[in-house]
């Protein structure tokens, strides 16, 4: 069978290997599986989840029960006052860019504590010039670099002392840039670093990728607002599109009435039949985000024994689903990025290219061979085409099919 896929025998045998080794490992993340599913099935009980939340709505969307119902159990799930959960929010940037525009005001001061945001942040923010960015509404923009992987508490407290900041945002996945991602506990000890200096401060956490990876998310301990996406982890790879909005009830509705408009805020957007697959997503979310996690660890096992730099490292703690391989140039990274799109179900035969994309300074190449296009959380895999050359592949809607496309992409550079 690996056969008939183009998969060599020497290669299925290297990763059965590294498999054995990674039981322990694989424990603790069906443990913390269990624990999120506990969570996720007794919101939808508390709530009274029923076929009647199914129902679309249309128009206006004026009373969408099975929508409103969604909210709650999201800020349920994550242990805070409110949610927005809307398929209107086209990505995991657009529901950043809301939040930013809705909460900010000219003259304001937003601080990034973790270095340069996402590249699709950019032209939002205005680290790349464009007329509609915050900077060009008034809004200020300053940025603190980690040190050594950890946030730099001597300037954080340096700069909060001496100036007057409205929102603090914190990127917890990596980007496209080489530092670590930050785990829960990292960013639990900044978030009451900040608090104890200035109580009014808000803080913003980006969490795409990171749900469900840890026991509870940045909202449940101290964070302001949390942003994510439905085609990442908590969409469960069945969510089509959407993203979600969480935290403080206040801060909420004001993004509600930035995605749509003030007066009127979270009481319109219609959810056109979407309620059933974000439910059932959301449902899902803990075993794929688990599955996701397995396949992640065993290509760092792999490929740290072929000999290429990867971070995290397989036992190191997980803040994301994220899996770097640095390659070293770009022939590789191609070459592995092909592979997992030859081991996609979608699209397998496509031979996938550098390319330009929105919001990207340098040419992307991409293997998305997903159900749902642009979907993280199933196997995919890319990078900007830069040294150091590395991929960055993330997801898998099930372990199996995460570790078939694993030993495609080696077998892929083996052979290169």
């Amino acid at each position: 069978m690996y056969q008939e896929l183009g998969i060599r025998e020497s290669t299925v045998s290297l990763v059965k290997e590294c498999e054995k080794e990674l039981k322990d490992k694989f424990l603790e993340i069906d443990e913390r599986c269990e624990k999120n599913s506990l969570k996720v099935l007794s919101s939808f009980h508390k709530f009274q989840v029923s076929e009647a939340h199914f129902n679309a709505t249309t128009g206006y969307g004026y009373n969408d029960l099975g929508r409103d119902t969604i909210e709650n159990i999201f800020a349920d799930v994550f242990g805070c006052e409110d949610a927005i959960v809307r398929s209107q929010f086209i990505s995991g940037s657009h529901a950043l860019t809301v939040c930013f525009f809705g909460i900010l005001r000219p003259g304001d001061t937003l601080l990034s504590i973790c270095g340069k945001p996402y590249d699709t942040m950019d032209e939002v923010i205005g680290i790349v010039d464009n007329p509609s960015s915050l900077m060009s509404f008034g809004v200020r923009y300053d940025q603190i670099d980690l040190v050594n992987n950890d946030f730099d508490y001597e300037k954080i407290e340096n700069y909060l002392k001496n100036n007057k900041v409205k929102l603090i945002e914190i990127q917890r996945s990596k980007g496209y840039s080489t530092r670590a991602s930050l785990t829960i506990d990292k960013v639990k000890k900044v978030i009451s670093f900040i608090k104890n200096i200035d109580k009014d401060v808000i803080i913003m956490v980006d969490n795409c990728y990171c749900e469900f990876v840890s026991d509870y998310e940045p909202v449940a301990i101290g964070a302001d607002v949390m942003v994510g996406s439905l085609i990442k982890n908590l969409g469960g790879g069945i969510a089509p599109n959407g993203a979600y909005i969480a935290g403080r009830h206040d801060l909420i509705e004001l993004c509600a009435e930035r995605l749509t408009l003030p007066g009127e805020g979270r009481e319109v957007g219609p959810s056109l039949g979407i309620n059933k697959q974000i439910l059932q997503g959301l449902f899902f979310a803990p075993s794929v985000v688990a599955s996701a996690l397995k396949t992640a660890i065993l290509a760092s096992k792999v490929l740290e024994k072929l000999g290429y730099s990867v971070d995290p490292k397989w036992n190191d703690e997980r803040a994301d689903i994220v899996q770097n391989i640095a390659f070293g140039n770009p022939e590789l990274l191609i070459e592995f990025t092909r592979g997992i799109q030859k081991a996609s179900p979608i699209d397998s035969n496509a031979v996938v290219e550098p390319s330009d994309m929105p919001g990207y300074l340098d040419q992307v190449i991409m293997a998305a061979g997903a159900f749902t296009q642009g979907s993280s959380i199933e196997l995919s895999c890319d990078g900007p085409i830069r040294p150091p050359y590395i991929a960055y592949m993330q997801g898998g809607l099930t372990y199996d099919y995460g570790k078939i496309g694993l030993m495609k992409a080696v077998d892929s550079i083996i052979k290169e």
